[in-house]
């Protein structure tokens, strides 16, 4: 039989490792269940509205004994498709431009039919150009370092109201923790923004985990530390750093 001191130590250790494979297992299957969840639930949600208006002779389901999860969503961006090649000729310019003029009359449905197109059509037009670079400024007090999503320059009213000419201003993006999503807009001078290598991906990942997840540096080698430097020439002395020397004697 094992002494106490042995057995409590084979204990705590059994205990560990099933704790290390537990949270192995969460860190595989949390994401990778989430991910189905959320992408199952947008085909559904996409199906249940367009699938009513598909006639039954064009619907699978009316003819298999089970559903065909997708189909809708299928249906969905084919139309935007030809939506979008429709109105790429001067006929459906036509037909949208006389769509949204009677759309200008209507003073609810005006103001919001201007808000949505504008934010889509920043959003989409825009996705490239960004949010390309991350950088840091100190907020919210001079010693406190915040992550910032780079937008775009500063420019219009904007900049001559809050810069003026000489100071160059950049809209950044302040996200929260750990939801990235909400956070403030800052026009902040460019001389006060320092750029970082990190790439969007990364700092999201360290504002989404509060810290605990560090994009590594370039320089940094597998095991997470820097490569020593290699040592260069000794410096070569110069003949007034021996004369006090030579006196001396």
């Amino acid at each position: 039989m094992l002494p106490p001191e042995r057995a409590g130590k084979r204990r705590v250790g059994l205990g560990m490792r099933l704790r290390n494979y537990f949270l192995t297992g969460l860190v595989i299957a949390a994401p990778l269940s989430i991910t189905i969840y959320i992408t199952w639930t947008f085909i559904g949600w996409v199906d249940a509205w367009v699938k009513p208006w598909i006639p039954h002779r064009y619907n699978p389901d009316y003819y298999l004994p089970f559903t065909i999860p997708g189909f809708g969503l299928i249906v969905a961006v084919v139309l935007l498709i030809l939506l979008g090649a429709t109105t790429a000729n001067l006929f459906g310019r036509t037909v949208i431009a006389y769509g949204e003029m009677l759309l200008d009359r209507m003073p609810l449905v005006r103001s919001i039919y201007r808000g949505l197109k504008q934010i889509f059509e920043t959003v989409l037009s825009q996705t490239s150009q960004s949010f390309q670079d991350v950088g840091l400024i100190e907020y919210p007090r001079t010693g406190l370092w915040a992550i910032v999503f780079v937008a775009t320059e500063t420019k219009g009213e904007l900049k001559t109201k809050a810069g003026g000419d000489d100071d160059d201003l950049l809209s950044v993006f302040l996200p929260t923790t750990p939801n990235p999503t909400s956070g403030f807009l800052l026009f902040v001078p460019r001389k006060e923004v320092i750029i970082l290598d990190m790439t969007v991906e990364d700092a999201a990942k360290v504002v989404i985990s509060g810290g605990l997840v560090m994009p590594r540096l370039p320089e940094e080698d597998s095991t997470g530390t820097r490569p020593r430097a290699v040592a260069g020439p000794a410096p070569v002395r110069s003949v007034d750093e021996d004369e006090p020397k030579n006196a001396a004697e």
